[in-house]
């Protein structure tokens, strides 16, 4: 059976970074991702389980990885040689126990929450962060008796979705794929939750303009979240900044009030807000901006078109950004990192916090998100996977995945 294996190699780590000036994922070929001979990965407990992948997205982290633009913060909380791939749902072949403890037949569809918190890694006590339902902030992921990673997927043994060889999940880590679900549905969910954990932590008020830079998928994710979770109780207004026409479409179906090109977004702040321009910025603006991107120019412009006093949430992962942080200073502005997911506080029937992957498998449903996967590869054509996710927004795509059913794999 064959993987995808990213191995520390700086030869091969520089060419890809070199390749990647002429467009993210073209350093596949030359990079230190090759596809290899793999043998499934050992269960590391007995509350470990195979999980045969179907699908499996590239995310823009894996891009950065493989581009060699990551930030070096990362380096010593990734264990190689790694199989990369944590968007995945995948068959529990010979079965499993999921997150609730429910027992799952063999041949049950599962989707793994891929944080690497204490649970997986057998430390017991939990360290504070996973004592308190915030599994993605967990103090101890190069412990345990695990090799370090934050993830699976950035984890050398756990295995990753990109893999015919399957990769190893903990029962803390895997949700039941709904009845009725698609495996488009399902390989959406992981970051779908990214999205509802960063909406949820915009501490939007009733009567907020919220603005979302960037519609690539967390983007998009972000503004249904919004529509679907904030809005009823908030009457928010919500606009977003959309590169492509049918990144404008399809931000328009996901309840985005008024999208515009990113260019222009600032301008529709202005008009909303009742704000004035000056040296660049506004007097007023947004009360909340969502940067679904993580670049210097994204965080720069979210900056310049918050109010005084607002908030702006970082959900694109950031990678070596360069940003004047005068405003966040003059302007008393709060900076809030929105990473992965874990316990929210909103509450379900019983009156109990809900997991963010709960939450985002009822948006999947609501939002039909899982219209987002717009190509699918097998694992033997990575490198023309890997440059068509690179320039997805470009190509009229949103999200590619590997298609790991026992079938062709197709471009669509």
């Amino acid at each position: 059976m064959k993987a995808l294996v990213f191995e520390r190699n700086l030869p091969r780590f520089a060419a890809s970074r070199v390749a990647s000036v002429f467009g993210s994922g073209r350093g596949a070929g030359i990079g230190p991702l090759q596809l290899l001979d793999a043998l499934p990965p050992e269960v590391p407990g007995s509350d470990w389980f195979h999980l045969r992948p179907l699908l499996s997205g590239i995310c823009g982290s894996d891009l950065a990885t493989l581009d060699g633009r990551s930030s070096r913060y990362f380096e010593d909380i990734v264990s190689f040689p790694f199989v990369p791939g944590h968007e995945v749902v995948g068959v529990l072949d010979d079965g499993g126990v999921d997150y609730a403890g429910t027992v799952l037949a063999p041949g049950t569809r599962a989707i793994i929450e891929p944080v690497l918190g204490c649970a997986p890694r057998h430390i017991v006590p939990p360290c504070p962060q996973c004592g308190s339902g915030h599994y993605g902030l967990c103090g101890n992921i190069a412990f345990g008796e695990i090799s370090p990673g934050l993830q699976t997927g950035f984890c050398a043994g756990t295995g990753g979705g990109w893999s015919a060889a399957g990769l190893v999940a903990h029962r803390s880590q895997l949700h039941t794929v709904p009845d009725g679900f698609s495996d488009e549905d399902a390989v959406i969910v992981e970051p779908t939750a990214c999205a509802v954990h960063a909406a949820l932590s915009g501490d939007i008020q009733p009567g907020d303009t919220v603005a979302v830079v960037g519609a690539g998928t967390l983007g998009l994710a972000t503004i249904a979240a919004l529509h679907h979770l904030i809005r009823p109780a908030t009457s928010c207004t919500v606009l977003a900044g959309a590169k492509h026409p049918h990144q404008r479409r399809v931000a328009e179906a996901m309840g985005a009030d008024t999208v515009v090109p990113p260019d222009q977004l600032a301008r529709a702040v202005r008009r909303q807000a009742g704000s004035l321009v000056l040296a660049g910025r506004l007097t007023g603006g947004a009360d909340v901006v969502f940067d679904c991107v993580g670049s210097s120019e994204s965080l720069t412009q979210a900056l310049a078109m918050v109010r005084p006093r607002g908030r702006v949430v970082v959900v694109g992962m950031p990678a070596k950004v360069s940003v004047d942080l005068a405003p966040l200073w003059h302007r008393e502005l709060t900076l809030v990192g929105a990473y992965a997911y874990g316990t929210e506080s909103t509450t379900g029937p019983g009156g109990e916090p809900r997991r963010t992957f709960e939450l985002a498998i009822d948006l999947v449903t609501q939002a039909g998100l899982g219209s987002l996967v717009s190509a699918a590869y097998p694992l033997d054509r990575y490198e023309e996977a890997l440059v068509h996710a690179g320039a997805a927004g470009r190509r009229g795509a949103v999200k590619v995945v590997f298609d790991l059913r026992n079938r062709k794999g197709h471009n669509r």
